[in-house]
This record gives structure tokens, C-alpha cells and sequence, in this order.
């Protein structure tokens, strides 16, 4: 368990965003080479920001929940994929909203992949979708899967799946007809999401219990020993614990550590490697949904937003917050 010193953040409140979602944020996500931002939300809108002037550029409405989306290479066009099982394609530069294709189930996932150029679409109707943006006819694969697809992450050539039932599936874009890699994770409850590590060695992936686990792509039995999971999100009252599923992972671009936030309204940040964590931020109003860094990590987006894990219930508003990051904050630290 890596519960260790931790710096309290007593440093100017972060800025929010103006015109955040009516209702619950699903992703926050920053641009590849810039600080534009794209949200989406269950109020059916994909919106767009400039964080470095605080500014909303667009707004599209759509015809149901949005749940994920994705940015281009090029950050000129954005893909989100709504409740209802489409992949909406967006122009940025001219508003032109298509749709590109769609699932029979809601679109839970969106990723792109930068070398190939392909879209590739995780959903609840137990596959995965491989996408030509360019084609004429934009559909180039459909994989079936034993389950919903709850989660997904790429890194390079990769595209890892977390599904319902704890499955993990590790593909080679390049070869999707088979998995690479398939496992069971070693946390013993649903998974909520998972996230490569910035150098392409393995993943992270949180769980519903308050539990993050640390995976390596190498099956090599002295790679697999440097695997492990830890506690987190955890509340510890007269002697009850209450674990608060873990929402998000974001990894840092530069350091490699990564930041966690939970259904606790608490983000902290991690050195993985030495298993330590770096820093705990104030208590956010209500459940933590997405975290984001941008392209130089030098910010990281905080969605605010409760995700009814409670039920109904009076919640405080949406926001998405932004965390001007020091090099204290998320670099790791050096043994003397």
C-alpha cells in the first residue's frame, strides 16, 4: 500500500472553466499540441474550449448523452460517440457535425490512433469498431468481444480494453482480428478505467473498491514482478471503511507519474514506479468523473461532476477546473 508523505496544496484556487455541462462530464480532453479542450456530457453537447484564454469556441448539440471523445492529429476535427451508438465526427474549423458510422449499443470509448489515422470505438454492445475518418466508407472492422466495454486506452500500435467482468485485452492495431494479450485483472471488482503508461511499458487500471493495479505489457516473469495494486480513495471514520470507485487516471507526458481521482471528490498523484504518492489536493465538492494533462503537463483538467454512485440526490454543479501544475506536484522524486 502506497500511503506516504503527502504536500497539502494551500496555492491559488484553480481556475473553471466558463459554460461547463448541465449535467454529468464523461470526458475532458486536451488537444495534442495545444490547450484547446473538449468536453462531453449526459446534457448531449460536445463543447470546446481555449483554457489559455478561458474561453468556450463551440457548442454542438446532440441527439443524446455523449460519453467519450477524441481529438485528430491534427486537433482540427474531434470524434465523440453518444448513448444512442453513434460516432459523430466534428470539423472544428467549419462546424460541420457527420456522423460517421454505428454501434447497436452505446459508444462508451473513443480513441484515435495517430499513426494509422483510424478511430477506433469501444461499446457496450460487446465490440469494437475500427474507423477510416478519410474512406468513403469509413467502417474498416468490427471485432466481437465477451463483454461491454467499459474503458479503453492506446498507446502507439496498442489498444488496451478494460471490459465488464474484469477482462483486460491487449490488441495490435495492426492485427485486430485476435488479442495479443488477454487477462483477468487482479482487482476483484468492476473495473472504471483504464490508462497506458506514457512510455509504452504497461497500463493502470482502477477499480469500483478504491484499488488501482500497475501492469506490464512484457510477460516475461521478471517484468510481471514489478507488477502490484495499491489502496486509494479510502475513508477510514469510527472505524468503518468506505471505498469510493476510482473514476480516473491521467499519466503525466514528461514525469510518468499519474494522478487518480475517486467518487471521494480527492485527486492525488503518483510516482508508480516508486510507489509513492507525490501530492493530495484539497477536497474537491463532489465526485472527481475525468482528469486530463495537456501536451506539456504543465495543466491538468479536473471534472467535477457527480457520477450516481449514491443514486439520486441534490449534488453541487458540474465543473471543469484547471490545475496549474508544478514541477513539486508531479515530477518524481529522487532518492538521495
Amino acid at each position: 500500500e502506497t500511503q506516504t508523505a503527502r504536500m497539502v496544496d494551500t496555492c491559488e484556487p484553480m481556475a473553471e472553466l466558463p459554460h461547463p455541462p448541465d449535467d454529468g462530464i464523461t470526458s475532458t480532453v486536451f488537444a495534442n499540441t495545444s490547450n484547446l479542450l473538449m468536453g462531453t456530457s449526459w446534457d448531449a453537447s460536445v463543447r470546446l474550449w481555449d483554457v489559455d484564454k478561458m474561453h468556450l469556441l463551440h457548442k454542438f448539440e446532440q441527439k443524446g448523452p455523449i460519453l467519450d471523445c477524441s481529438f485528430s492529429l491534427d486537433d482540427v476535427k474531434g470524434f465523440a460517440g453518444d448513448l444512442n451508438g453513434r460516432l459523430h465526427m466534428i470539423d472544428f474549423k467549419s462546424g460541420k457535425d457527420s456522423v460517421l458510422g454505428s454501434h447497436t449499443d452505446a459508444v462508451k470509448c473513443v480513441e484515435y490512433q495517430k499513426s494509422g489515422g483510424l478511430v477506433i470505438t469501444g461499446s457496450w454492445d460487446k465490440t469494437l469498431k475500427l474507423w477510416d475518418p478519410r474512406a468513403e466508407n469509413p467502417l474498416s472492422g468490427t471485432y466481437e468481444l465477451k463483454d461491454k466495454v467499459l474503458s479503453m486506452s492506446l498507446s502507439g500500435n496498442r489498444a488496451v480494453v478494460a471490459l465488464k467482468g474484469r477482462h483486460v485485452l491487449v490488441y495490435d492495431m495492426r492485427n485486430m482480428s485476435v488479442p495479443e494479450q488477454s487477462r483477468i485483472s487482479s482487482l476483484q471488482h468492476q473495473l472504471r478505467v483504464v490508462r497506458c503508461f506514457h512510455d509504452g511499458t504497461g497500463y493502470a487500471v482502477g477499480s469500483c473498491e478504491g484499488r488501482v493495479a500497475i501492469e506490464y505489457f512484457d510477460t516475461s516473469s521478471e517484468i510481471q514482478k514489478k507488477k502490484y495494486a495499491f489502496k486509494c480513495h479510502r475513508k477510514n471514520e469510527n472505524g468503518i471503511q468506505t471505498l469510493y470507485p476510482v473514476n480516473a487516471l491521467a499519466f503525466h507526458p514528461v514525469y510518468g507519474t499519474f494522478a487518480s481521482g475517486g467518487c471521494d471528490g480527492i485527486v492525488n498523484v503518483w510516482d508508480g514506479k516508486a510507489k509513492k504518492r507525490i501530492t493530495v489536493y484539497p477536497k474537491f465538492d463532489t465526485s472527481i468523473s475525468y482528469l486530463d494533462y495537456n501536451f506539456e503537463g504543465n495543466l491538468l483538467a479536473i471534472a467535477q461532476s457527480y457520477t450516481f454512485e449514491s443514486g439520486e440526490r441534490d449534488t453541487p454543479g458540474d465543473k471543469i477546473l484547471i490545475r496549474k501544475v508544478t514541477k513539486e506536484e508531479t515530477k518524481n522524486k529522487k532518492k538521495v
